[in-house]
């Protein structure tokens, strides 16, 4: 057995009850949302027992709320690039930028970072099927973790979801169920086969561990700046599991000792067509309304009702941040951008944080003296249909002639 053993439990957010360690994710006496409680006075960590591991997410093994070992199913996800990038700075305003570079995990996504809890903790209950509800991204990862765990997996999707997504899904050999309707029907009918036919799906009867992967983007950032945190961390959120979970991971590393001060703006950024915590925030809401037919082409954000949403409010201001949201061109604007500036090519979805960032600098509410860190969770190349076709491509015969005239004007 691993370090945590006798060290997690599951604790509602409202009423606060324990419910030990157990697979649960809805409080039996308030029907609160349930979260994991790591006692770090029973687990001992130190930087140095951190940076003398492998550079994936589980070096932070005693934030992980797996107790097995042997139960870890591990793809080499995590400790992804944090890329300074000047000159995007620039162009956005700001003093200093990074780039949380998470195109880069296994599937492509940050999904692999929750996905890779999930499954490990479905092993460690000894379950024998898998699933989750996915605007796209999540349903890879979920495929690709079940299938190197040996375990089945079932994952729903919205019909109308990209096929290089679908695809992806089903190279793994999962089965992929397609629903007609929102994400939040989606989310229903995994909710249905979790309660009916006792599958472990990751971001339902799960999802108090799920989150926890995402953790591990919060603990990277603050170790990849030397053990200490920018003025503020932009997020792309749908459900707002991410943001929160980002937060949560650093208020662990400060309560473990790791860094000195865990002050950091987390800050939100959603598309115009589906942005219900951005509308909580901004009208001052203490509960985030669910958005019933999201309208946008960002279709991995469009989760209208969701699911950690008002966490992910709570957290924006108790730290000091806020939120925005743009256009669907905005969003597409930015991952030219991006590319432009970066070389890193991301969906709408995951450069929406750096559309977001651009907005608030134009509204005043991002300082010109910040250090910012934007997470860019997702490759475009999962969402080559939302982009018009490009006008830099030239087609000629095989002749220096044809070469000639094609690219001699463009050089002078």
């Amino acid at each position: 057995m691993g370090a945590l053993t006798g060290a997690i439990s599951l604790v509602c957010r409202e009423c606060g009850k324990d419910h030990g360690h157990v697979l649960a994710y809805a409080c039996d006496e308030c029907l609160g949302a349930l979260e994991v409680k790591i006692d770090f006075d029973r687990v001992q960590v130190t930087r140095t027992k951190i940076s003398s591991r492998n550079k994936d997410l589980w070096r932070y093994r005693e934030f992980l709320p797996v107790i097995d070992d042997s139960c870890v199913v591990n793809l080499g996800t995590g400790f992804t690039p944090l890329l300074r990038a000047d000159s995007l700075a620039k162009a956005i305003g700001v003093r200093r930028l990074y780039i949380k570079n998470d195109t880069v995990n296994p599937t492509f996504s940050f999904k692999d970072r929750p996905a890779g809890i999930a499954v490990s903790k479905a092993r460690e209950f000894r379950m024998a099927a898998v699933g989750c509800a996915s605007t796209g991204n999540l349903a890879g990862s979920t495929a690709a973790h079940a299938s190197a765990a040996g375990l089945k997996s079932f994952v729903f999707m919205p019909s109308t979801v990209e096929d290089p997504k679908v695809f992806h899904a089903s190279i793994y050999g999962s089965t992929v169920i397609l629903v007609d309707g929102t994400y939040d029907d989606v989310n229903r009918m995994a909710a249905l086969a979790a309660d009916r036919f006792n599958i472990g799906v990751v971001n339902v009867n799960l999802r108090p561990y799920y989150v926890e992967g995402s953790k591990t983007m919060g603990l990277e950032i603050a170790e990849q700046l030397g053990w200490r945190l920018p003025d503020r961390i932009v997020v792309p959120c749908a459900s707002g599991a991410l943001l929160s979970a980002i937060h949560k991971g650093i208020a662990e590393a400060h309560e473990a000792g790791l860094i000195e001060d865990d002050s950091v703006a987390m800050t939100c950024a959603q598309p115009e067509g589906c942005s219900p915590i951005v509308s909580a925030f901004r009208r001052g809401l203490e509960r985030v309304e669910p958005v019933r037919n999201p309208k946008t082409l960002v279709q991995s954000l469009a989760i209208g009702e969701p699911g950690d949403g008002l966490q992910a409010l709570r957290v924006i201001r108790k730290t000091g941040g806020t939120a925005g949201a743009v256009s669907d061109q905005e969003a597409i604007d930015a991952v030219y951008l991006l590319a432009k500036e970066t070389g890193i090519f991301a969906e709408p979805g995951g450069a929406i944080s750096v559309a977001g960032l651009k907005r608030l600098g134009e509204e005043g509410e991002v300082g010109r003296d910040e250090e910012v860190v934007c997470c860019v969770t997702g490759t475009g190349f999962k969402t080559l249909e939302v982009f018009p076709p490009p006008e830099n491509q030239i087609r000629i015969p095989a002749s220096f002639q044809a070469l000639s005239a094609a690219i001699g004007p463009l050089l002078r």
